[in-house]
């Protein structure tokens, strides 16, 4: 039995995902934009990866079994407000996740379906991609595609927000309760959420800058985060968004490629602005978002 959050804890939030030596990406963007948001972030390693801000060079998955008794030994320790599911390498790996989120009903289950990286390399097993889409879809409250994953998961071909409607009724009827394809990518950026009878769009206009390593991941943990804190799904996602965009515009380039995106802008100056205070779009909702 997991121990209870006292009295003005912050909630937790798990992160399964892989490690990114540069820390723009998985594990560590994650754990840092729980923290912006004012959660404790706890996590599970699905793989290893060589990687610099360049491209990923090399992936070495974690074992299923050690995943799921990374995951078990959590479990019985702490109480999970929310799960942001990320990189799972592996068909085991996808099977260990599935058959854990079964027993242990968590909430707030954030799924970003993470099958490649920018730079080419493949992030889970071809075999992986069947089970993701057949095991852990019904098993999230979201899941957070970008475009490129979303058709490669829906088979529809997405061009605009028409296709972009066709690919998140697919992947609804596929096993998923909700849906965020992020359109950062087309040439008017929009992103589309899609709660199985409603489309919710969020336009904007395109970001001018390379420090967009990690959006992917910081979107759907960003999602998970604000579902831990007890917002509803539409404002989770309108959160994460503005916080993404916000994130990018004060970005920076740590090492000689795409650079990354600042998580902790909020502290800046000496300043730090509270996630709870945060009731509107205004760090810049607009704007699409795409993962990479």
């Amino acid at each position: 039995m997991a121990n209870q959050s006292g009295a003005g804890s912050p909630p937790v939030a798990l992160s399964v995902a892989g490690f990114d030596p540069t820390a723009g990406a998985g594990i560590a963007a994650d754990l840092k934009t729980f923290a912006a948001h004012s959660c404790y972030g706890v996590a599970a390693i699905t793989a290893l990866t060589v990687q610099g801000t360049k491209g990923v060079r090399k992936v070495e998955p974690v074992s299923a079994e050690v995943l799921k008794a990374q995951i078990e030994e959590l479990l019985k320790d702490v109480s999970v407000a929310a799960a942001k599911i990320g990189m799972l390498a592996t068909r085991a790996n996808v099977t260990a996740v599935a058959d854990l989120l079964e027993k242990a009903k968590l909430p707030n289950v954030v799924l970003d379906p993470v099958l490649r990286s920018t730079s080419g390399a493949e992030l889970l097993e071809p075999s992986g991609v069947k089970e993701l889409t057949k095991r852990l879809f019904a098993l999230a409250t979201v899941i957070t595609p970008n475009i490129a994953e979303a058709a490669t998961l829906s088979g529809v071909e997405i061009k605009g927000l028409d296709e972009m409607k066709a690919a998140a009724e697919k992947l609804h009827q596929l096993g998923a309760r909700a849906v965020v394809i992020t359109g950062g990518d087309l040439e008017k950026p929009v992103d589309l959420l899609y709660d199985g009878t409603t489309f919710t769009p969020f336009g904007g206009q395109k970001i001018k800058s390379e420090n967009t390593h990690g959006t992917g991941c910081t979107f759907s943990s960003a999602v998970a985060a604000n579902l831990a804190c007890g917002r509803q799904l539409d404002d989770a996602v309108m959160l994460a968004k503005a916080y993404v965009v916000k994130a990018i515009e004060k970005g920076f380039a740590p090492g000689k490629g795409k650079g990354a995106l600042n998580h902790f802008y909020r502290f800046q100056n000496g300043q730090f602005v509270h996630s709870h205070s945060i009731s509107t779009p205004s760090e810049g909702a607009a704007h699409g978002i795409s993962h990479f």
